[in-house]
């Protein structure tokens, strides 16, 4: 690896956001929050991917791609990590395989924009991923309909948490997964890189 994995508290609860961050923008800051308040998480990890085995293109450099991250975020309980170049995984079942045994005393929640949970089911293992660690789904544009017809949404109807017990998703054992509701910032990585402006 190349250097130690973040150091956690015995019973902190961890939220982690995957994602290319290419580039990192406020719509990630603002489900951050989201995830923060809506899942009771103590922290928010993330884990900014070497390469999205979903997406053709490559990202952009990593080294670069983690100080953009750093540059943007204000808030000292988000923390931008390559923790799956340390690992050397690019799949999410992957990547929790190797990193849960690192942190047994803590919660982690995987986190997901609606528009993901749409197409769950076509990641590598994802019933793996929901046997793995409580899902905490955040809203996005347009999104939420689409995310509850959503064949994973489906077929783990009966392991939805209800959204007013949310703030316990961390302590649920998997499966289990909720959606919260709210307002969204309708802004993407894609339509960033399209019109070439990196500061939102």
């Amino acid at each position: 690896m190349k250097r130690d994995l973040p150091a956690v508290a015995a019973g902190q609860r961890i939220g982690l956001l995957g994602g290319s961050f290419d580039p990192p923008h406020a719509g990630h800051i603002h489900i951050s929050l989201q995830a923060l308040r809506g899942f009771g998480l103590d922290r928010v990890w993330w884990l900014v991917s070497p390469g999205n085995p979903l997406k053709a293109d490559a990202p952009s450099d990593l080294t670069g791609r983690m100080a953009a991250c750093a540059a943007i975020i204000d808030d000292a309980r988000i923390e931008a990590t390559d923790i799956e170049a340390q690992l050397g995984t690019r799949y999410t079942a992957e990547t929790l395989h190797k990193l849960l045994p690192f942190y047994p005393q803590v919660k982690f929640v995987w986190l997901m924009g609606a528009d993901n949970l749409a197409g769950f089911h076509r990641w590598q293992d994802w019933r793996g991923i929901m046997a793995m660690v409580p899902v905490g789904v955040l809203p996005r544009p347009g999104a939420q309909e689409g995310a509850m017809q959503s064949v994973a949404a489906l077929e783990f109807a009966n392991h939805r948490l209800s959204t007013d017990m949310a703030a316990s998703l961390s302590t649920c054992k998997p499966p289990c997964w909720t959606l919260l509701s709210g307002p969204t910032v309708d802004i993407s990585s894609t339509e960033i890189r399209k019109k070439g402006v990196h500061d939102l």
